[in-house]
């Protein structure tokens, strides 16, 4: 961890760190945004020839005790969250960015510049791949059944093993195939958008699907991807995906929004040279396709 000016005399406090860039966001846009609600005024850290946008915070709030208690609370830990992509947008404003793991935390500047310096290299060459390049979303849900009627099991329990209980058992097995050939169909739609899209990518990745109780969907998430794609070809994917979204495709009902910075190609967390781990970057409102 590492800080700047909460301490007393002398004593370095908490500094969060947001971001990493070359090309330093606009004094007045760094003055204007905000990051955490307890914190100062975002501001820049050199570091070797780039430079870090952080915010001191109080070690009240964010040394590793409190911390990890407000971010097992939901609210803030969605606060947190939302914070971090406004430090990260922040940094954005004139250039590629590194997003760094949120409640990344340094105690003082020089801490925080050193980590900075010494993977330079690896930061360098990931600015390099995120220039001019932004990340898409696109999750892939199967379409939802109709809800079957309350209990026919109940109507056919006393049914036993006569002609009434052979055939309700027909029904059950003949729903469970038809279950399964719907799913076996879903996944083979989302396959289908998921290959049409990376012809349009200059990278894609995969994240583990949500559960039904993030989504509120009924209907399982089957696929949860992240495409980075050259802003020169926006208009393709954005045209892929409006194809995608004017075919009939009755299995599965796809959400897909951007751009955003690219999150999902620049963690150097999944690194384990790079950093700590830490949560993942916040989710971001889905515009549905």
């Amino acid at each position: 961890m590492s800080g700047t000016t909460t301490a007393g005399p002398g004593a370095p406090g908490i500094v969060c760190a947001f971001a990493v860039t070359r090309t330093p966001p606009d004094a007045a846009a760094l003055a204007a945004a905000r990051g955490h609600e307890e914190g100062g005024p975002l501001r820049l850290v050199p570091a070797g020839g780039l430079c870090l946008v952080v915010q001191d915070v109080p070690a009240a709030l964010f040394d590793q005790e409190a911390l990890t208690e407000r971010l097992n609370r939901p609210g803030d830990l969605e606060r947190c969250a939302r914070a971090h992509h406004r430090g990260v947008e922040a940094a954005a404003g004139r250039g590629p960015v590194v997003p760094l793991p949120m409640a990344t935390l340094y105690r003082g500047d020089p801490t925080a510049a050193q980590a900075v310096t010494d993977r330079r290299e690896a930061l360098e060459a990931l600015l390099d791949r995120l220039r001019d390049r932004t990340e898409w979303a696109v999750k892939v849900h199967a379409a939802e059944a109709p809800r079957e009627p309350a209990a026919e099991a109940g109507a056919q329990a006393g049914a036993g093993a006569g002609a009434g209980g052979r055939a309700y058992l027909s029904r059950v097995s003949a729903r469970r195939r038809d279950r399964q050939g719907a799913h076996d169909r879903a996944l083979a739609e989302a396959e289908a958008v998921d290959a049409e899209l990376r012809r349009y990518a200059v990278a894609a990745t995969r994240h583990r699907p949500q559960s039904e109780r993030l989504t509120g969907h009924r209907a399982p998430q089957l696929l949860n991807v992240a495409y980075l794609v050259e802003d020169a070809r926006r208009a393709a994917f954005t045209g892929a995906l409006a194809r995608i979204a004017a075919a009939r495709r009755p299995a599965v009902r796809i959400d897909a929004s951007g751009p955003w910075i690219p999150y999902s190609f620049a963690r150097w967390d999944e690194d384990p040279r790079f950093g700590p781990e830490a949560p993942a970057a916040p989710d971001r409102e889905e515009v549905r396709s």
